[in-house]
């Protein structure tokens, strides 16, 4: 991918969570020094069922990681299904503590040498929405430095950005909120909405639901202009796109619909693979 392409998505990133504060290109091949260069738009979906949730993902750079949670007990547990709850996989224990040594260690960043690299962690509520919500918050609360912070209609940018996903309910009191140490997801519905991207720096939503094509053959000219008309409404109000439930198994049919994800300017690329999405993305310049 072209470094202007590069930069446009990195400046958009900064954008919707700083303002008119446009962050500049990362630095390309072997990285700064002998830092490697972080993976902006590399995504690790359900990143907790790796052998070392967050560790993994870091290790293969990736620049956003996902953590589905359940409010028990006034703790937030991490696991995907019910059935998989373990009192000793917090949220705290997996992600937040464990990126607050991190930032202490690179002195102020995930990533060392890489400070206005942007990192985002999608926490994913998975029971009631409004409850959990708030008990996210008061769970952030305490590693507030290290979040990008809305406060009285201002956003202050941390190394670390939470954007909540999952449940609907969860929107109400955020919007309320003159002071909170996360962000909204929107969907597709709330693009061209009202709603800043001081709420909703990013706009996620299924593939599947929003296009037919899955990487057989060239995508559909009207696929192609829809895509890109989505990242260009989003972009321009400095929000960020995601899509989930994309083709997800080696082979053609995915770096096809990655490769598409790139021309448009697709901002997070979702993957289980990762490995294999570290690898897209090197060799695509992404």
């Amino acid at each position: 991918m072209a470094l202007t392409t590069r930069r446009r998505a990195l400046t958009t990133f900064g954008a919707a969570l700083a303002g008119s504060v446009a962050l500049p290109a990362y630095a390309h091949a072997s990285g700064r020094g002998h830092h490697p260069r972080p993976l902006v738009r590399a995504h690790a979906h359900n990143d907790y069922e790796h052998p070392r949730p967050l560790f993994d993902a870091l290790d293969h750079r990736f620049g956003s990681v996902e953590a589905d949670i359940y409010l028990v007990d006034g703790q937030l547990l991490v696991a995907h299904d019910p059935v998989d709850l373990d009192p000793s996989r917090t949220l705290e224990s997996l992600y937040l503590e464990p990126l607050a040594e991190r930032i202490r260690a690179n002195h102020g960043s995930v990533y060392r040498g890489y400070h206005r690299v942007p990192f985002q962690l999608l926490i994913d509520i998975k029971t009631e929405g409004a409850s959990t919500y708030a008990e996210l918050h008061r769970h952030l609360r305490p590693y507030r430095r290290l979040f990008t912070t809305y406060t009285y209609g201002k956003v202050r940018r941390g190394a670390v950005t939470a954007v909540v996903s999952g449940d609907r309910a969860a929107r109400a009191p955020m919007e309320a909120q003159r002071v909170r140490h996360a962000f909204y997801d929107g969907r597709l519905a709330d693009l061209g909405t009202a709603a800043p991207a001081s709420l909703i720096p990013l706009i996620s939503d299924n593939w599947s639901l929003a296009f037919t094509w899955q990487g057989t053959g060239p995508i559909p000219p009207a696929e192609r202009d829809k895509l890109r008309g989505i990242v260009s409404r989003a972009h321009a109000r400095g929000q960020r796109v995601r899509f989930w439930a994309t083709p997800d198994l080696p082979g053609p049919q995915r770096d096809a619909v990655w490769g598409e994800l790139l021309a448009a300017g697709v901002d997070h690329l979702n993957s289980d693979d990762l490995a294999g999405l570290e690898a897209f993305l090197d060799a695509h310049g992404g």
